[in-house]
C-alpha cells in the first residue's frame, strides 16, 4: 500500500536533508553507542532502523510491550540482517525497579532517545489514566533524564508533539509540561526534541484502526471536518534522528509542511484507502446503518463508512508546530524547521508540580479536575476544551 499517496504526496518528505548529511550522519552513528526507551512504538520502531541500518557501536532498545519487541527484531533481521555492535532489547517499564537495575549495571551511551508517551487525547478522558499520563510523559523522562546527566550522556533526544504549542489537550499539554523539565536539565546535558505531524497508520491511530476494520470486515468511522498534517513511520525515525544528532542544545526539530499540499482529511484518506484495496465507500446515515449491512456491501464491493464532525474533548482545530513567540532558523535545512531556545522555565512551578502530584498520589486519590486546574496553573494560556464526549463512546 502507497501510504504516500494515501496522505496526499508524491515524495519522501526528507530525503533531500537526509542525503546532503548522509556522509557525517553515518560516520557519527557508526562510531557512537545508542539506547533506545520506547523503541517497540511506531516511531521507536522507526528510530531504531534509522540508527540499526547505520551499524553503531552499541544499540540498546526498552520497551514495556514484550510482543511488539519481538516484531521489531523479527523486523530488523528480515530487513537489514545483522550488525557487527551489539544489539539487545529488553522488555521493561522504565518506570520500574527493574529498568533501574538495568541502568545501574552500565547505562554507559553516547545518545539516550525517549520515544516512550501516552499519545492519546483519550487518555486524559479518567482521572486514572491521566495520571499516567503524567507519570509517563512528564515523570518518567525527569527519571532518565538525570540517569543520563549522572553517566555522562552525550545528548539527550526526547519526541514532543505539535499538540505541545498551544495545547488544547491534557496530552498536548503534558507534552509541553515535558519540555518545561527539559529545559532545566539543558544546563546539564545537551538535550534535542521534536514535534510533529500525525505517524500515518501508527499502533492506535484511526489510520491503523482503518486496516483493523477491513480484517474484521466492520465499519470505516471517521471525522469529515478535521484536516491533519501527517509523516510516514519512516519520516518520523528521520526526523528523530536528525534532531538527536544534528540538534543543539535546547532546539526542537519539526517538519516544514505546506498547507495546500499537505493538509487532508481522515475522511478523504479512508476514501482514498478503500480505492486502493478495490472498493467503493458507501456512506452510511446512522452507527447502525453501518454495522447492519457489512456482510451485502462487501459483496458488491462497497464499504460503509460513517463520516461525521468531531466534538470530542481535546480535538484541536488546527495543527501548528510553533508559536508566534517562538524564534526559527528556517534555513538550516531544506524541509526540517527548527524551533530555538534559550532555557525558558520557571524553577518555582516545577517544584510546586512535583509537590502537588505527590499530595494527590500519597492520598491515593485526585480528580481530574484537580489536575486541569494544576496544569492551568503551569500553563496558563492553556485553551483546554471540555465538551464531556470521549472518543471511547464513538464507534
Amino acid at each position: 500500500m502507497n501510504i504516500l499517496n494515501l496522505i496526499g504526496r508524491n515524495k519522501e518528505l526528507f530525503q533531500y536533508d537526509i542525503s546532503n548529511n548522509e556522509n557525517e550522519l553515518s560516520k557519527i552513528v557508526n562510531s557512537s553507542s545508542f539506547l533506545v526507551i520506547g523503541g517497540a512504538g511506531s516511531i521507536g520502531q522507526a528510530v531504531t532502523k534509522e540508527i540499526f541500518k547505520r551499524n553503531p557501536v552499541k544499540l540498546h532498545v526498552v520497551d514495556i510491550s514484550e510482543n511488539n519487541m519481538v516484531e521489531l527484531v523479527r523486523d530488523l533481521r528480515s530487513s537489514h540482517g545483522y550488525i557487527d555492535g551489539d544489539f539487545q532489547t529488553f522488555a521493561l517499564d522504565i518506570g520500574s525497579i527493574e529498568y533501574d537495575a538495568f541502568i545501574k549495571s552500565d547505562g554507559k551511551y553516547d545518545y539516550v532517545l525517549n520515544l516512550s508517551a501516552l499519545k492519546h487525547v483519550r487518555s486524559e478522558k479518567d482521572s486514572f489514566t491521566l495520571m499516567r499520563m503524567i507519570d509517563v510523559n512528564v515523570f518518567n523522562t525527569d527519571k532518565t533524564l538525570q540517569q543520563s546527566i549522572d553517566n555522562g550522556t552525550k545528548k539527550y533526544f526526547c519526541v514532543s508533539t505539535d499538540k505541545a504549542a498551544n495545547p488544547v489537550n491534557m496530552m498536548g499539554a503534558s507534552k509541553r509540561i515535558m519540555e518545561m523539565y527539559l529545559m532545566r536539565k539543558s544546563h546539564e546535558i545537551k538535550i534535542s526534541t521534536a514535534r510533529f505531524a500525525n505517524v500515518a497508520f501508527s499502533d492506535g491511530s484511526l489510520l491503523y484502526g482503518f486496516n483493523q476494520r477491513i480484517i474484521k470486515k466492520q465499519p470505516i468511522v471517521a471525522p469529515n471536518d478535521i484536516k491533519r498534517y501527517f509523516v510516514t513511520p519512516k519520516e518520523s525515525g528521520e526526523l528523530c534522528l536528525m534532531s538527536c544528532i544534528f540538534g543543539e542544545n535546547r532546539d526542537i526539530f519539526f517538519p516544514k509542511l505546506n498547507e495546500n499540499l499537505h493538509l487532508i482529511s481522515f475522511a478523504d484518506i479512508a476514501v482514498k484507502y478503500l480505492a486502493e484495496i478495490g472498493y467503493q465507500p458507501y456512506i452510511c446515515k446512522s452507527e447502525e446503518e453501518a454495522r447492519n449491512n457489512v456482510d451485502d456491501l462487501i459483496k458488491q464491493k462497497k464499504w460503509p463508512c460513517l463520516f461525521t464532525e468531531s466534538n470530542t474533548t481535546g480535538e484541536k482545530d488546527f495543527e501548528e508546530f510553533f508559536t508566534d513567540s517562538e524564534i526559527l532558523d528556517m534555513d538550516r535545512f531544506e524541509n526540517l524547521g527548527v524551533i530555538k531556545n534559550e532555557a525558558n522555565y520557571d524553577a518555582l512551578k516545577l517544584e510546586e508540580f512535583n509537590t502537588e502530584i505527590k499530595i494527590m498520589k500519597s492520598k491515593k486519590s485526585w480528580s481530574k479536575d484537580e489536575i486541569v486546574d494544576l496544569f492551568h496553573k503551569m500553563i496558563p494560556n492553556f485553551g483546554h476544551k471540555e465538551t464531556g464526549k470521549y472518543l471511547d463512546s464513538k464507534m
